[in-house]
């Protein structure tokens, strides 16, 4: 997964065509899953915004807690451009972030958060659609089951197709730059 990583990395640094053209590979495809409200939700925001996508866990305690923060930030960030983007979060640990236990910890990172789940079979095609690799790490005494999981945040359009990768190491001012290259004002 850190060689995948890798790879990711040095494509989206590599290329100056990156920013002008979809990515040189297959990522992304249709999901349906379920909302921390309860709401069907497929990779189109029902509000016509871009969207910013990572999958993870609400309650994380290792890669979310830097991707979810920096997540909220470039959706501030956008949102003094005239640009308003959903942050949304597909879990990797179905037992923990449930319909009734995602809104808390989210929400305290931005109000708009989605947090997205479903049974094991919804998961995998969102899972599959992006390539995605989860598995259980260890037990943590505190926290529970961890997860080793990808750590890119895709930037989407409101239909779902993904526009570019946000590796979760940059900052928010360098995240919410390559975004606007990708983004209209006002829209």
């Amino acid at each position: 997964m850190i060689l995948r990583f890798a790879i990711l990395l040095m494509l989206f640094n590599a290329s100056s065509v990156l920013a002008q053209s979809p990515l040189p590979f297959d990522v992304g495809g249709p999901f349906t899953l379920t909302n921390q409200h309860g709401e069907r939700r497929t990779q189109s925001d029902p509000d016509g915004l871009p969207q910013l996508l990572f999958f993870g866990y609400a309650n994380c305690p290792g890669v979310c807690t830097a991707a979810l923060p920096l997540m909220a930030e470039v959706t501030d960030s956008l949102a003094k451009q005239d640009i308003t983007v959903r942050p949304v979060m597909i879990t990797v640990d179905p037992a923990r972030d449930t319909v009734e236990t995602m809104a808390e910890p989210l929400v305290r990172h931005h109000p708009s958060f989605i947090g997205l789940t479903g049974d094991r079979d919804a998961l995998g095609a969102a899972y599959a659609a992006f390539s995605v690799e989860h598995a259980l790490a260890y037990e943590d005494p505190t926290y529970g089951p961890v997860y080793s999981h990808g750590s890119l945040i895709y930037l989407m359009d409101a239909n779902g197709k993904v526009l570019t990768l946000i590796p979760p190491v940059m900052d928010a001012n360098h995240a919410a730059e390559t975004a606007l290259k990708y983004l209209t004002p006002g829209k």
